[in-house]
């Protein structure tokens, strides 16, 4: 069974947080740290089977990484799960060209790796 994928835009992931979505960010620890959404939760790819520990399937889940590619990984296997999730297109390249904030491990300005 094929697994339709979809797809949002930074601003409307935005919106979605803002109506109480997760902001999933599957990158790595290092990629994490560099910088990330203010509101994002952080569950690398690697661990995607602790899901139950950040959100419930009926908790929507925007999934975020670098490009749009591994978040687009994470939203197939979610959703294939039974989990209402989307994929950002773009990742945080496009979050960040958007001018939407991003910090750091620290809490200071962050940036993309």
């Amino acid at each position: 069974m094929t697994v339709q994928i979809r797809e949002i835009d930074v601003r409307e992931a935005g919106r979605l947080a803002d109506a109480g979505a997760v902001l999933l960010d599957v990158r790595e620890d290092d990629e994490w740290a560099a910088g990330h959404a203010p509101t994002a939760t952080h569950l690398p790819l690697g661990r995607l089977g602790d899901i139950a520990s950040v959100a419930s399937p009926s908790t929507p889940i925007v999934a975020i990484c670098r490009s749009g590619n591994r978040s687009g990984r994470a939203t197939e296997a979610l959703t294939a799960a039974g989990y209402d999730v989307v994929n950002m297109a773009g990742g945080m390249t496009a979050w960040a060209a958007a001018g939407l904030p991003v910090v750091g491990g620290n809490g200071a300005a962050g940036t993309v790796i």
